[in-house]
């Protein structure tokens, strides 16, 4: 369905001749499928349009959904539309040039602490940004221009920031939308290969996670990478990020961490969570994010420990006011 937010993006995009797509740094699968999904789409339906996507940094774990645009001028920026994708903030913006753009539209499902952007269309309740593409495209189709490779970039998106659709974000229109884009042909046994495949030395390092992980009093599953950890199973940052979702299957834990060495000090904190909302937590902690999926950013020994404490509380007062919860 067309919402006035979407049909104010839509005019924008026919107005201009240049068009700059941009997201979040350390990319996901959702925030790579929707700008290049998005781009895709719109190189297909307006050829004589300029298109670019300008980010300063990629994904290993992606790689296989190609590479993006070289660098462009910055004289071209100024006349350009910014489309910022499943970004929740600026100061998380891959490329700060978005802000050399003459407008700048923001499509994006994150908890938006503070709104920015000329036109805004987000939707926290949406599983994915890559999801709110996979609409854009439905609610305009009569004008918009898909192919199986646009279709695959989305359908990717869709599939990884839903946990393969197990989340509590995922809905009717969800499912609706993923079979849009499967009918387009997208191959998921080469995608689900790509995705979920893994090398036999990252397997015996998930090994390890699991002799070495710990648990707190009331049900917190942690892991701790340190930089000694991540130079002995030769980790990517990337690799190393990944490790919480390890722990997102262990009875009676409804809150998992994973903390991981910074190469500048600080520690990266990746918070995953079921029933329970851990957002608010990361925010207290330099971060933020969704209800059950959030990051933050610890600076000592000290933090750590106050930000387990405190996701070990949330646990146990969870457990002392509700039944079900496995």
């Amino acid at each position: 369905m067309k919402t006035q937010e979407m049909q104010i993006i839509f005019d924008k995009i026919k107005e201009y001749d240049r068009i700059i797509i941009f997201r979040h740094f350390r990319p996901d699968g959702d925030a790579i499928g929707s700008t290049k999904g998005l781009q895709r789409i719109l190189k297909l339906t307006y050829p004589e349009k300029e298109i670019y996507i300008q980010n300063c940094d990629s994904s290993d774990y992606l790689a296989f959904l190609g590479g993006e645009d070289e660098p462009i001028a910055d004289e071209l920026y100024a006349d350009a539309l910014a489309i910022v994708i499943d970004t929740g903030d600026t100061k998380r913006v891959s490329n700060q040039k978005f802000s050399l753009c003459r407008e700048v539209a923001v499509i994006d499902h994150h908890i938006q602490t503070s709104p920015y952007g000329d036109y805004r269309w987000v939707i926290e309740e949406k599983s994915s940004s890559c999801e709110m593409i996979a609409e854009f495209y439905d609610a305009f189709r009569d004008e918009l221009k898909i192919d199986t490779e646009a279709a695959t970039y989305i359908y990717t998106g869709m599939v990884t920031d839903s946990g393969r659709f197990r989340f509590r974000s995922v809905s009717g229109e969800t499912l609706r939308l993923a079979g849009v884009m499967l009918d387009l042909g997208v191959d998921t046994d080469r995608l689900y290969a790509e995705l979920y495949l893994e090398e036999y030395d990252y397997l015996k390092f998930k090994a390890y996670v699991y002799e070495n992980m710990k648990m707190t009093e009331n049900g917190v599953a942690y892991i701790y990478v340190d930089r000694a950890m991540q130079e002995r199973f030769s980790l990517t940052q990337e690799k190393a990020s990944a490790v919480v979702s390890c722990l997102d299957s262990i009875r009676g834990s409804i809150i998992w961490l994973a903390f991981i060495d910074n190469d500048d000090g600080t520690t990266r904190v990746r918070l995953r969570s079921r029933f329970v909302t851990v957002n608010e937590l990361a925010e207290r902690y330099h971060g933020g994010g969704h209800d059950c999926a959030a990051g933050a950013t610890v600076y000592s020994p000290d933090e750590m420990a106050a930000l387990l404490s405190e996701a070990d509380a949330l646990i146990k007062e969870y457990k002392e006011n509700n039944e079900g919860w496995l």
